[in-house]
């Protein structure tokens, strides 16, 4: 078997990663801007950890809602002009986060965030995929998503910093402003990416969906993919209890922690992308999830440890994560048609939501805590974690046999 020869980019192609990792930036931000703010909104606000969880999830939810609703008409549109219309309702909903005075208009306004919001990833992936040949997919996943480690870097240092600075406000209106930027550029430099609609396309937007969700090849990738993201969500929204309770790290190190990690993990995704280009996608995904599995039991094993054994395991860890994930999303850039990607790529993204959602609620009742605060059952979460790895990893063995066996299939016209 020979190996996949590397395409350089073009120049326009550089240009298009650069604006489609800074567009996938301010969505991961703005996401993950919340959780470092809880301890000034709910004070702000006066609301307690129940309520400001109903806004935490009410993005994932309106955003998971969103892809389900937009899917059937996501392939009827030049994407540069859906990506226009829902990053321009997320920068306004952003805004509105912003300029919330009570509980009711911060979680209408996370809502409304979500719905705008929760489309944008898969339009990203849609135009990677019209614009980049399967060869080059793994260097552009890479790349794109090397924007949730900057977000760590720089956005939730920065969101901390002007909230203590100012107030909780500003970190949303400075994230609408800048995100702007980035929407001018791409209303500027993107060109059309219309080629699907040269293509036969279904007269009906509901059995475009229909088509597209009952596809057995897709919903053996949707099943794959609502298996592959249970792991970060069961294991993150108790990271930093579980940290400074149980493994006995100060609350002020935590930044540390994610700087070093976001730090590495920028560096570590492009060389992901090359390697699943010039070894194979299934080979570093293969690697990427062995790699997860042995640090995923070793970090809820973990007992009392020092600030830096943590971060080595965690570093060890995400670089894991994006050995999984990149080579994943450029596999799965290949299984849908042209004139499919756009409602493919959206239910995808609102099964990553929902599943996300459902996966911290299971994580919620396997985990207690004790009179000490500390977490008891993490490591049975480790084990659910692995589980779920194994058997994504046995289907997505059987997507890329069928993938490779088979030409991705039409929509009927």
């Amino acid at each position: 078997m020979t190996k996949p020869v590397p395409t350089p980019f073009s120049g326009y192609q550089k240009v298009v990663v650069a604006m489609l990792a800074f567009l996938q930036f301010a969505v991961i931000l703005d996401f993950m801007l919340m959780s470092p703010l809880g301890a000034v909104i709910m004070p702000a606000l006066n609301i307690g950890p129940k309520q400001f969880g109903l806004v935490v999830s009410a993005y994932a939810f309106s955003a998971g809602a969103s892809g389900l609703l937009t899917a059937g008409f996501a392939d009827r549109f030049d994407r540069k002009k859906l990506l226009l219309f829902f990053y321009t309702g997320f920068i306004l909903g952003t805004l509105w986060c912003g300029l919330a005075t009570s509980f009711e208009s911060l979680l209408a306004a996370r809502i409304v965030t979500g719905l705008f919001g929760g489309v944008i990833g898969s339009v990203v992936l849609a135009i990677a995929t019209d614009l980049f040949a399967p060869q080059q997919r793994g260097r552009v996943m890479g790349l794109i998503q090397t924007a949730f480690a900057a977000s760590q870097v720089l956005g939730i240092p920065a969101g901390i910093y002007l909230s203590s600075k100012w107030n909780w406000h500003i970190p949303f209106v400075a994230m609408a402003a800048f995100g702007l930027t980035g929407g001018l550029l791409v209303a500027w430099k993107l060109q059309p990416v219309n080629g699907h609609l040269g293509k036969p396309q279904e007269h009906s937007a509901w059995m475009h969906l229909f088509h597209t969700v009952t596809e057995r090849r897709y919903l053996l990738a949707f099943a794959t993919t609502a298996l592959l993201t249970t792991g970060g969500f069961m294991l993150m929204p108790f990271s930093s209890a579980y940290v400074v309770n149980n493994l006995g790290i100060d609350l002020q190190h935590l930044p540390t922690v994610y700087l070093v990690t976001g730090l590495c993990t920028i560096f570590v995704g492009p060389m992901v992308g090359k390697a699943a280009d010039a070894v194979g996608k299934f080979r570093v995904f293969l690697f990427g999830t062995a790699l997860t599995i042995t640090m995923v039991l070793v970090y809820t094993h973990l007992g009392a440890t020092s600030l830096v054994v943590l971060i080595i395991v965690n570093t060890v860890l995400f670089i894991g994560i994006f050995s999984r994930m990149i080579p994943f999303q450029a596999m799965m850039a290949s299984v849908p048609a042209q004139t499919q990607r756009g409602s493919f790529n959206a239910i995808s993204a609102s099964i990553q939501q929902l599943s996300g959602g459902l996966a911290s609620v299971v994580a919620g009742h396997i985990v207690t805590q004790s009179a000490t605060g500390r977490l008891q059952n993490f490591d049975v979460v480790g084990f659910v974690v692995v589980g779920t790895s194994l058997i994504g990893l046995a289907l997505l063995w059987r997507l890329n046999r069928n993938t490779l066996a088979a030409p991705a299939p039409q929509a009927a016209a």
